[in-house]
């Protein structure tokens, strides 16, 4: 994937999408799976992982990805603000239900999915918990620049490190049950009788515990193996069913291989 720099970018128009560079970080694969769906071009723009990303920050007032930017518009940032904006500005099906109740729930499954203490978050603690273990107490200032920076952004904590797996289970739990609900009505998707928002965040979030195919998410090997890396009850509670719809999802739905 061709990437324009922050500097550059800031002058082109349309919809430019802040992404990290060489890896399938799961909220800008969701945010890339959207626009797809929802026939929208972008130009991706370079955020560099584990970076002070400068020039991003000067044009945006952000450091990590995804960034959506849209014309001369504010920067949109969390996952429900990014969603809307292509909700608006794409011409391909729609998303988000019509019904209410159903709009509520794909809004509901998307929070823990994507949102603050949902499963990537809930995720992510656990893989940088294993990445830094023994260095998540006490004083931090022999860390390297970036880690430092990394954990102070996620507020990565023991005693939440500790909490991930549970919260990580729970939510596939919820998940598995309500896949089995809704095939058991005779539906293939996750809300309602169509493709919407949370089947395509449960597609990209599910990398975080069975990355796809090399073939298919051609990741760098030492990010597959800590994506691997699933413990405790969060890999107890990982359905096969969940994975067979995103291997669905993806072929019926989305673009492969990855392109990161």
């Amino acid at each position: 994937m061709h990437y324009e720099t922050p500097e550059r970018a800031r002058e082109l128009g349309g919809l430019r999408l802040a992404l990290t560079v060489g890896v399938p970080a799961p909220w800008g694969e969701a945010a890339k799976a959207l626009c797809h769906v929802r026939q929208i071009e972008y130009t991706p723009v370079a955020q560099l992982a584990g970076e002070s990303n400068d020039a991003l920050y000067a044009w945006t007032g952000v450091r990590n990805a995804p960034v959506a930017v849209w014309a001369d518009e504010p920067p949109r940032v969390g996952w429900l603000d990014i969603l809307m904006l292509i909700e608006r500005i794409g011409s391909g099906p729609s998303l988000l239900p019509t019904d209410s109740a159903l709009r509520a729930e794909c809004i509901g499954i998307g929070n823990e999915i994507c949102g603050e203490s949902g499963f990537g978050w809930s995720r992510r603690l656990m893989i940088l918990g294993k990445m830094f273990d023994g260095m998540l107490e006490g004083d931090r200032s022999a860390l390297p620049a970036g880690a430092a920076r990394m954990l102070a952004d996620y507020r990565v904590q023991a005693d939440e490190v500790a909490r991930a797996p549970e919260r990580v289970a729970d939510i596939l739990r919820m998940l598995a049950a309500r896949l089995a609900s809704q095939q058991a009505a005779g539906s293939a998707y996750l809300v309602g009788d169509a493709l919407s928002a949370a089947d395509i965040y449960w597609a990209a979030f599910s990398n975080m515990v069975e990355p796809l195919p090399e073939a298919d998410n051609p990741m760098p090997t030492q990010i597959r193996a800590l994506y691997e890396d699933v413990f405790g009850p969060a890999a107890e509670a990982l359905d096969p069913a969940l994975i067979a719809h995103r291997d669905r999802i993806y072929r019926e739905h989305l673009a492969l291989p990855l392109q990161f």
